[in-house]
């Protein structure tokens, strides 16, 4: 028996089938990992691995960043929490806003899905409003309002749909405000939405939406809602949680349809635990509790900017510069190219999606174009003993497809994954159907 079978054996004795973190749950058994270097990790039974995980997108910088384990190691001796505030907070907001033009203030959090939630807040208390709008197939996180239609089959037609919880526990009142739309797609989005525009607090959406597929959302698309909303007095949210590792000030987008709020998290806390939500100062202005007109949108946490996350992404993001995104983007281009080429050489269908330093791998479909192609490819089977072949040829990926570069890859690295894939795939091909 391995030992990361021992380990889930003795896991299954204290939690819930063995998990406290859906997305690590596999069969027979999940790998647990016990310690990671630069762009590698090592299970308990002593495998390394080049890691394209990276903590789902999170670890921009890999494992042991000297900068980043500085700073942590110097925040510990200091203090790790305490109940007031730091100067630690004010200088990683700066460096936020700073670099993202319209980041005009910001709020921490301690996760993407808490920064999704307190950024629908906002929007509602800033707008008098309720209903929230986000695009079928796209993930925001853990919160009711949004947590709909992640998984679900694609919509059909243009009459407005009713919006399914993804699991059990979401609450069938809080989807009464939630309003599904199909991504990219103007003209089906129009007739759903204009109807309830009175209603309309915000549309929530994701500039390059992983649970999608990784397709970028179209300037058309993206001019439609920024107009829509502008038009009808509701706020854009943007998720960019995962996304905002796509550029120094994260994914792009034209000055006439900035956001109003953003929701970030992700790479900015170095590894640690880490959300934020930044926008214009008049709509931020609902979570001071300094207002006399008004009661402010109530929001706090005992870890909320602690200490530690923020000395952490001020390292990673000061590591940052424009030059290494533009190095990452580079190899991420390189890795898209490459897998391209892997499934043409063996002979399988197969695609692969995304920008800057993210790819997904999809098997069966040539194209991937919508969230309703990314559906149906779901169900191939082929992707997942794909990425368990990879795995036996110590490269990771996430169990969808879903590969993020760190800054401790080079070429060669690149090269040995799409070398993997491509073994990975004539192993598949020679298999007896």
């Amino acid at each position: 028996m391995s030992l990361s079978h021992a380990a889930y054996r003795r896991a299954l004795r204290v939690m819930p089938g063995g998990n406290t973190r859906t997305s690590n749950f596999e069969k027979p058994h999940p790998t647990y990992l016990v310690c990671g270097s630069g762009a590698y990790v090592t299970d308990v039974d002593g495998r390394r691995y080049l890691d394209f995980q990276n903590n789902f997108t999170t670890l921009i910088h890999g494992y042991g960043h000297p900068s980043v384990v500085d700073a942590i190691r110097r925040q510990a001796g200091l203090g790790l929490s305490f109940a007031g505030p730091t100067v630690a907070e004010i200088e990683l907001a700066e460096l936020l806003v700073e670099r993202v033009s319209y980041f005009e203030q910001i709020r921490f959090t301690n996760t993407g899905s808490e920064a999704v939630m307190i950024a629908i807040k906002a929007a509602r208390a800033y707008t008098g409003r309720d209903l929230i709008a986000k695009c079928d197939g796209a993930y925001h996180g853990n919160y009711d309002v949004v947590e709909a239609n992640v998984t679900t089959p694609p919509l059909a037609g243009t009459e407005r749909p009713t919006p399914k919880g993804e699991h059990s526990g979401v609450a069938r009142s809080a989807l009464s405000d939630c309003l599904i739309i199909p991504f990219n797609d103007i003209e089906r989005t129009r007739k759903i939405i204009e109807s309830a525009a009175d209603r309309l607090a915000a549309i929530v959406v994701d500039p390059l939406p992983s649970r999608i597929g990784l397709i970028a959302i179209s300037a058309d698309y993206l001019t439609f809602l920024r107009n829509f909303t502008l038009r009808n007095s509701s706020l854009l949210i943007f998720d960019q949680v995962l996304s905002f590792r796509l550029g120094y000030g994260g994914a792009p987008v034209a000055k006439p349809n900035f956001p109003d709020l953003c929701a970030i998290g992700k790479i900015i806390g170095g590894g640690l635990p880490i959300g934020a939500v930044a926008g214009r100062t008049d709509i931020m202005a609902v979570f001071d509790p300094a207002r006399a007109d008004r009661a402010c949108v109530i929001h706090s946490g005992t870890f909320t900017a602690n200490p530690l996350s923020m000395a952490a992404g001020l390292a990673a993001m000061t590591a940052l510069p424009r030059s290494e995104f533009d190095r990452l983007n580079v190899l991420g281009a390189q890795a898209r190219s490459l897998i391209a080429e892997a499934f043409a050489s063996v002979g399988i269908k197969g695609t692969v999606t995304g920008e800057g330093s993210l790819f997904r791998l999809f098997v069966g479909p040539e194209q991937v174009a919508s969230y309703a192609d990314t559906f149906a490819a779901a169900h191939d089977p082929r992707l997942r003993s794909i990425v368990a072949r990879m795995r036996e040829r110590k490269v990771l990926l996430s169990s969808i497809g879903l590969g993020a570069l760190s800054t401790p890859m080079t070429g060669t690295d690149i090269a040995y994954l799409a070398e993997t894939l491509e073994e990975a795939l004539r192993s598949l091909k020679s298999e007896p159907t």
